[in-house]
């Protein structure tokens, strides 16, 4: 960004000298007198042998005046101005390309600003880091999906994309096909899928720099026969490269993210448990830099079922890391005494106090009979879990209890019910009232809401149940509010 700020500085500069060059001109014009300022102007042959070379002009019958020649930096200046105008665009282009921070929402200004460069209609890019680590798209503009799978049935070496992709040499200052149904060489399935998409040629670049490899391609394709000038050339490529380090940043955030979301996802779960009379099942959607929001699911001696959600204070790899450790121990503490949840939080409390004193967690354990219609549950600081059935849609009443690590000695009483036949239990982390970005009493509301209007014919699948209520308190996505929160639900249908 700032060698193109430098490179318009300069040809203003050189547009000003050349204009104050012009206007000097114009005042030795206005102050000489007209004869004077035409003998100046006429042609001067050099004087041989002492012989003067100027020709004398009789007194009596006065000189035709010859024309005065245009001003020399009139083209300078008109070339100058075009220069300026060109960098101007490119600067503001590069500026809506900083502006993205998704690695989509550049692709697509790529594709959309390179497009305007070079004068074309249509372009397909397609992300593929030569490094193997993803990630890796296809994207088109001004091509359906359709399209983009018929362009994949050209054989990757018989276009210049496909040749740009695998850095074969003569690629990497552009290659431009000007005239695709008049080349005797081209391939017989390329001009054939070129006259069913109705273009008549493209020009190619390579998303390369020495810095961040060879992360893709990019192609623009032309409706009639045509290729850029060399100023558009020179222009795209300007912007090409300075996009390539743009998207090189990205590419890095995107893997960071995947990384984390990786690694959040192992520390839950791999599966959830088949017990007899109960269905579960769970979502989590991590925020971008990965919370301390977990969820268990553990089977019980005696045909029993453990259920569990929590949060951890902070999001990172260090409230990741002990999200973990908060749920390893839970599952040690539910396995020795989880028919009594009371205890269970109890423990759990007095390890995080000793191990962690700086840290703060809510939680919520219920231990489940499912065949005796037995639920005994216990809360920390912990959203209240919901209870959706045919007849009722409404938050279990538990006690008010303070965050685990808040107080010297943790302990509230427990809540026994008995949910009905086709009932479900809705248990969710704080983050799914938090990314609606409202007060808790109308985040707590719209939950509600949601819930009691899952249809009947859906809610005997604990699935489906949370997949609504997750698009009806969250309708705009998990991009609204506090996006940096975790989202967890664990729904347990009843038979």
């Amino acid at each position: 960004m700032l060698d193109i700020c430098l490179l318009v500085r300069v040809h203003v500069d050189a547009l000003i000298v050349a204009q104050n060059h012009m206007g000097v001109c114009d005042a030795i014009r206005r102050n000489t007198p007209v004869g004077k300022l035409a003998a100046m102007s006429a042609p001067h042959l050099p004087k041989l042998a002492g012989i003067d070379s100027e020709v004398p002009v009789s007194s009596r019958t006065p000189a035709p005046l010859p024309e005065v020649p245009a001003a020399p930096g009139a083209f300078l200046q008109d070339r100058l101005a075009s220069w300026v105008s060109d960098l101007t665009t490119l600067h503001e282009l590069t500026e809506r390309l900083a502006g993205t921070n998704t690695l989509d929402g550049a692709l697509n200004e790529l594709l959309r600003a390179g497009a305007a460069l070079v004068g074309a209609r249509r372009g397909l890019l397609i992300l593929e880091p030569d490094d193997g680590r993803g990630p890796s798209t296809t994207l088109g503009l001004g091509l359906a999906h359709a399209d983009l799978g018929l362009l994949e049935t050209v054989e990757r070496t018989a276009t210049a994309l496909g040749r740009a992709l695998d850095g074969a040499p003569g690629t990497a200052d552009g290659v431009a096909s000007p005239d695709l149904p008049g080349d005797p060489g081209l391939d017989p399935r390329h001009r054939e899928v070129a006259a069913r998409l109705g273009y008549a040629a493209s020009y190619t670049l390579p998303l390369s720099s020495e810095s961040a490899g060879r992360l893709g391609a990019v192609v623009w394709l032309y409706d009639e026969p045509a290729e850029p000038a060399g100023k558009q050339r020179h222009l795209v490529g300007l912007y090409v490269r300075y996009a390539t380090e743009h998207l090189a940043r990205l590419t890095e955030l995107e893997r960071a993210r995947a990384d984390v979301a990786t690694v959040a996802e192992e520390l839950l779960p791999s599966r959830l448990p088949r017990i007899p009379g109960v269905q579960l099942a769970a979502r989590h959607r991590p925020g971008p830099r990965g919370g301390g929001d977990w969820y268990d699911a553990l089977p019980l001696p005696e045909h029993a079922l453990g259920l569990a959600v929590g949060s951890v204070g902070g999001s990172g790899p260090s409230a990741m890391a002990a999200m973990g450790r908060l749920r390893a121990s839970l599952r040690a503490y539910a396995v020795m005494e989880g028919e009594d949840p009371v205890a269970v939080l109890s423990d759990l409390e007095l390890l995080l106090r000793l191990t962690e004193p700086a840290r703060t967690a809510t939680a919520l354990f219920a231990y489940c009979e499912p065949a005796a219609r037995k639920v005994v549950l216990a809360g920390a600081g912990h959203t209240p879990p919901l209870i959706l059935g045919d007849r009722r849609c409404e938050f279990v009443e538990t006690t008010l209890s303070a965050p685990l690590g808040m107080l010297a000695c943790w302990e509230a009483p427990s809540v026994e019910f008995s949910p009905a036949p086709g009932e479900t239990l809705l248990l969710c982390t704080d983050g799914l009232l938090r990314r609606t970005g409202d007060p808790m009493d109308r985040a707590f509301a719209r939950l509600h809401a949601a819930a009691s209007c899952v249809p009947k014919a859906r809610r005997h699948d604990p699935g489906a149940v949370a997949d609504h209520v997750l698009r009806t308190v969250l309708p705009d996505g998990l991009d609204r509010g506090d996006g940096a929160e975790d989202v967890v639900i664990l729904a347990a249908h009843f038979d």
